[in-house]
């Protein structure tokens, strides 16, 4: 294909003519970005994405543009990138995540038939074999498969986007933290917490677990943050020190 990216993940090179081409390549483009496949080092480049599909270079731009309305992608003088989120916009997204999310998934407890139930379910034993294996990409997938089947199963689609949409724009921090062995163990805590109340249909548990979880998922995130900076501080007291 004529582009890959820093993880050798590309698009499809196959597309469906049935369905939109905007559509697929926005579609294959916001799968990556909520695997974390596309990295903050990763430039997007229309004309190169055309190119290895056999494409014109308008529906990709016209995907590209619709990921940068919703606060995916970015413009740059080198193509189009991935955000790079301050502090106070990850604050504005987890605040956002803590207004909607309880609720959604309350919603979801009472609608979710047995099949999204049995698709939760296999959502947390990946997570869970991936905490036992210590395999991040696997239960970042979990993660994702796990969101968006509760998501599926809320009748209110706007509401469901919306949350999928912040969600995903804070796929750098989830990442990030999943690094830490303690903090896989809080989220396959918390989707087991999660799955409990959704199998048992219990819409107020469903609130209070995604409330909590989303509390620990912040909290992990500044903790992550706290300690990068503390050793930034430590590295340049000892460089300061070995130059006096």
């Amino acid at each position: 294909m004529g582009w890959t990216m820093r993880t050798d993940s590309t698009l499809s090179p196959t597309v469906d003519r049935s369905e939109s081409l905007r559509h697929q390549i926005y579609n294959d483009l916001r799968e990556k970005l909520r695997h974390g496949q596309i990295g903050p080092d990763d430039r997007l480049i229309d004309v190169k994405i055309a190119k290895s599909l056999g494409i014109s270079r308008m529906p990709v731009r016209e995907a590209l543009l619709q990921l940068i309305s919703e606060g995916h992608l970015v413009g740059t003088t080198r193509g189009f990138a991935v955000p790079q989120l301050t502090p106070q916009d990850i604050r504005d997204i987890f605040e956002v995540r803590k207004l909607l999310e309880p609720r959604a998934a309350a919603s979801a407890a009472r609608d979710i038939d047995a099949e999204g139930l049995a698709a939760l379910r296999e959502a947390l034993e990946r997570a869970v074999a991936a905490v036992a294996n210590s395999d991040v990409e696997e239960l970042v997938a979990a993660n994702v498969v796990f969101r968006r089947t509760w998501l599926d199963a809320n009748r209110n689609r706007r509401l469901a986007e919306t949350i999928s949409r912040f969600a995903d724009q804070a796929h750098i921090v989830r990442d990030e933290t999943l690094m830490d062995a303690d903090t896989r163990v809080i989220v396959r805590d918390g989707l087991a917490g999660l799955y409990d109340a959704f199998s048992r249909r219990d819409a107020l548990a469903a609130q209070d677990r995604m409330a909590a979880f989303i509390g620990e998922a912040e909290k992990s995130y500044f903790h992550s943050l706290e300690a990068k900076v503390g050793d930034s501080g430590a590295g340049d007291d000892e460089a300061g020190s070995g130059k006096s």
